[in-house]
């Protein structure tokens, strides 16, 4: 087995010719010049394999005692190919940078000086100014639409935007967990220079750009690594959503590491979010692939890596390695004082919702060991209030929080203006990090459905599981009840996601405009050294939360979330107060 740190060399089986395999990249196409570029697979399972190249004779590959098959062709850009297996089998490169005739079809080299940058100088900004919207690119015109939408964003305060995933995978509109191709872009969304643009526009506006990328499973439709390099999966678990991957294999990991490395240094983005960790289950991945990040970063770039870990594991975050974790705790607490839902996962905050968020405000996690209600629940949690609040990601919507509903509803259909107003109060100046989902900061009231392009039997099957999911629902217990949940292959279910802004959008921007300013102006320049002094729950919907900013001086929120407000303590010189609801204000 290869070494991680080292090179793989192909060793010139079956006649064909050696090809040196370069020591700073394993996986894709590699151009060594115009019209030269070598290309490599890794097929341990296939004796042999095939380069096919678009109009032009296929040429036989060296195969390594590693599986590696490499070879070189007189092809540069623009140059279409595939892999052709033993059985007959062609496939694409699962590290193809594009595909242009969708996840089936031929892969194709790309220029990588596609772009000229207009930001060379950027280098990012401090993790503690981030103001973060999250974007699904399909439902806002892809890359271009986005790029067009930036300049309002920044105008309004935001700082940084997330882009839900962009990876290659089936149909023509999917959320993007569902990618198969990792390195290659959606077609549906743009070419590889668009995307830079979209990158170097954002620069240009001050904005940093994040992106949300998926190293823990492949969608069911175009992965084809199974065929040829069955041992990339374990086989000895699986994840919710597909084959678990086997990412203590050096071949495997480097998969990822090279894809990480391809998003921050080709396309220059300001950091990664890691979905759903859990699923991966090895935390020696973890730490090891943010260490190698690390490593490879220019040490004067501000590049953020974050996690989404349902374990709450504290531990991933206390050493540098990761920025933050998406905070659920925090939205699932805020979520059952303004709406009263108790049913799926709210139920682990159904009791006492209010003590759950005066310890997120407090403490960072609301778990942290204990055992959530429920027959088969497991503890959940580490210790956490010995990090500082930056290691949270707060959030009162977001795809997975909305876009899982049956019918996609965001809260501003669940719950009335006052408690909502106050909720995005406590979420915009409250230390954590805010991250918002697109159209909240208009008032937004269409939906974001869940979404796919199957096809025959696996868009049945989708159909089919999307609507059991919500079986165990009082409303969903029938199976004609479940017919009313939107097929997610229908073309209109995709169209209804689009973000419009509601009919009080200016009153809404106007809220977001105000409380980002306070953010900026009162927030952001105290938060370095930040520290909790603790929060305490003042009534069945209420919290007290306090904290020692980096200055010295205190910050009090107090906010109450519930159907009836009771009245709150407030400072005598409050930054922000909304009657009856929230008041912030700081003692210097």
């Amino acid at each position: 087995m290869s070494d991680v740190t080292g090179p793989a060399t192909p060793g010139g089986r079956d006649g064909a010719a050696s090809v040196e395999l370069s020591a700073g990249t394993w996986w894709g196409p590699q151009r060594l010049g115009d019209q030269r570029t070598r290309f490599r697979l890794w097929a341990p399972d296939a004796p042999n394999v095939t380069l096919e190249i678009e109009h032009a004779p296929p040429m036989a590959m060296a195969r390594d005692a590693d599986g590696w098959h490499a070879v070189e062709a007189p092809v540069g850009a623009g140059c279409h190919y595939r892999f052709r297996l033993p059985d007959g089998l062609a496939v694409p490169d699962p590290a193809s940078r594009a595909q242009p005739g969708g996840v089936h079809g031929w892969s194709m080299v790309c220029d990588s000086d596609d772009h000229v940058w207009r930001t060379g100088g950027w280098r990012g900004r401090p993790w503690h100014e981030s103001i973060i919207q999250e974007l699904h690119v399909g439902v806002l015109g892809g890359f271009k639409g986005v790029a067009e939408r930036l300049p309002e964003l920044a105008e309004l305060g935001i700082t940084s935007i997330e882009l839900m995933p962009v990876a290659a995978f089936a149909g023509r509109h999917n959320w993007g967990y569902d990618g198969v191709l990792p390195y290659a872009l959606a077609p549906s969304y743009g070419s590889p220079a668009e995307l830079k643009a979209l990158v170097d526009r954002a620069h240009e506006l001050g904005l940093s750009i994040l992106l949300d990328v998926v190293y823990n499973h492949f969608g069911p439709d175009g992965n084809y690594l199974g065929a040829y390099a069955p041992g990339f999966f374990r086989t000895d678990a699986q994840t919710p959503w597909g084959g678990a991957v086997a990412v203590d294999r050096p071949e495997v990991f480097r998969f990822f590491l090279e894809n990480a490395m391809m998003w921050l240094e080709e396309y220059r983005f300001d950091g990664l979010r890691f979905d759903a960790v859990h699923a991966i289950e090895n935390d020696a991945f973890l730490d090891r692939l943010a260490r190698e990040i690390r490593a490879r970063l220019q040490p004067d770039r501000h590049v953020h890596l974050v996690l989404e870990n349902e374990r709450n594991d504290a531990d991933r975050l206390a050493d540098g390695l990761y920025d933050a974790q998406w905070n659920d705790d925090f939205h699932n607490a805020v979520h059952v004082l303004l709406t009263e839902e108790t049913s799926g996962y709210y139920a682990s905050f159904a009791e006492s919702p209010a003590k759950h968020l005066a310890r997120c405000l407090g403490e960072g996690f609301a778990y942290q060991g204990e055992t959530p209600p429920g027959d088969d629940a497991e503890a959940r949690g580490t210790p956490s209030a010995h990090l500082p609040p930056t290691a949270f990601v707060a959030f009162l919507q977001n795809h997975d929080q909305v876009g899982n509903r049956a019918f996609g509803e965001r809260l501003i259909r669940l719950t009335d203006r006052a408690r909502l107003r106050a909720a995005t109060a406590l979420l915009l100046l409250a230390p954590q990090i805010p991250l918002l989902f697109m159209g909240e900061e208009s008032g937004s009231e269409s939906p974001f459905l869940f979404f796919t392009d199957f096809a025959d039997e696996l868009a049945e099957a989708v159909r089919e599981g999307r609507r059991n999911e919500f079986a165990g629902f009082p409303e969903f217990g029938s199976a004609e009840a479940r017919k009313r949940i939107p097929d997610p292959n229908a073309s209109v279910t995709f169209e209804r996601s689009y973000p419009k802004p509601g009919s009080d959008a200016e009153m809404w921007r106007d809220l977001y405009r105000q409380l980002l300013a306070l953010r900026h102006q009162e927030i952001v320049p105290r938060l370095a050294g930040t520290r909790t002094l603790g929060a305490r729950q003042l009534s069945g919907s209420a919290v007290h939360a306090r904290w020692r900013l980096g200055d010295g001086s205190t910050l009090h929120i107090a906010v109450d979330l519930g159907s009836e407000a009771v009245g709150l303590p407030a400072g005598d010189d409050p930054i922000y107060s909304e009657p009856d609801r929230f008041c912030a204000w700081i003692e210097r």
